[in-house]
């Protein structure tokens, strides 16, 4: 059953329940999107968790969740919504040849004959829904301006049936990966939140979470290790999830340890590109190799 939040708090413990861990401004802007009826442009590094907090927020408050994700050449037919053609083209064979082209144009632009697309089923849901609009910063600026409308009014305007209103209001969620600036118009239309990498403590909390039989001192160890990767110059950092999933796989192979033979047995878990595991392996291997030099020397 839909739920509605009476402070940020409840978000927070909410979004918990459903195994995201939010900070305090996460939950907030979340709070206040829900509150005020605003869109949310969530920016930060791919894999931090942009995707994942609209799922989260969709299950925790008992919505659906209604998803688009963009790409390049993304245009309103697919976003929006389209004419059934074929379905069209059979009833004007279907009419009798004495009818006129002023009735039957009538028809077959009616509701029976147009396909939603996300952003539409959005706004006709008869519940709440949560909208997430995955990756804008992949479309062109064309897109944008077509989004502006629905941002704004929550409503879409198809020009053979006039006006769309929402007659529930969705918690929309726009998510970029940062790749081109976003215009201003889309900007002024939501709060903005940035998600960055977790901190070394947050993201334990967050494996210790999702992997709650690793032992604390790798799961300590985990956590400094792919904090090291990611100061690293490489082409793919490791996500939150590719970090949850290490440490289930050192839990199924029952490392007691995350020595430098066991990183570079598993490295490709967090690693997922050729020339970062080269430059990984050198970097973080070597440091794994001195760091246990040292302990053995300590213990001797």
């Amino acid at each position: 059953m839909p739920t509605t939040p009476d402070r940020p708090e409840d978000v927070s413990s909410g979004l918990k329940e459903v195994g995201y861990l939010p900070d305090d401004a996460t939950a907030l802007v979340a709070y206040l999107a829900i509150k005020l009826g605003k869109p949310i442009l969530v920016e930060g590094p791919a894999g931090v968790g942009k995707t994942q907090l609209a799922k989260s927020l969709a299950e925790t408050l008992g919505r659906e969740l209604v998803r688009l994700q963009c790409y390049e050449g993304l245009d309103e037919a697919k976003a929006l919504y389209e004419w059934n053609y074929r379905k069209q083209l059979l009833r004007i064979q279907a009419e009798a040849q004495d009818i006129g082209w002023q009735t039957v144009q009538d028809d077959i632009f009616g509701e029976d004959f147009l396909l939603e697309r996300p952003l539409m089923t959005a706004i006709a849901s008869p519940d709440p829904v949560v909208l997430l609009i995955d990756e804008i910063d992949k479309t062109d600026q064309e897109f944008e301006a077509m989004l502006l409308e629905l941002l704004s009014d929550f409503q879409i305007s198809i020009p053979e049936l006039g006006r769309i209103e929402a007659s529930t209001m969705p918690l929309v969620l726009l998510t970029s990966n940062n790749s081109r600036e976003l215009t201003e118009a889309l900007k002024r239309r939501c709060l903005y939140l940035w998600i960055d990498y977790p901190s070394l403590e947050h993201e334990l909390e967050i494996v210790r979470l999702h992997a709650p039989e690793l032992d604390a001192k790798i799961a300590r160890r985990l956590v400094e290790v792919v904090a090291m990767v990611r100061d690293l110059d490489l082409k793919k950092p490791p996500s939150i999830a590719e970090s949850i999933d290490w440490a289930r796989a050192l839990l199924l192979l029952g490392a007691t340890d995350i020595d430098s033979k066991t990183f570079n047995e598993t490295m490709s878990i967090i690693v997922k590109h050729r020339t970062d595991i080269d430059i990984v392996a050198e970097r973080v291997g070597v440091k794994l190799d001195a760091a246990k030099d040292d302990a053995s020397a300590a213990s001797a």
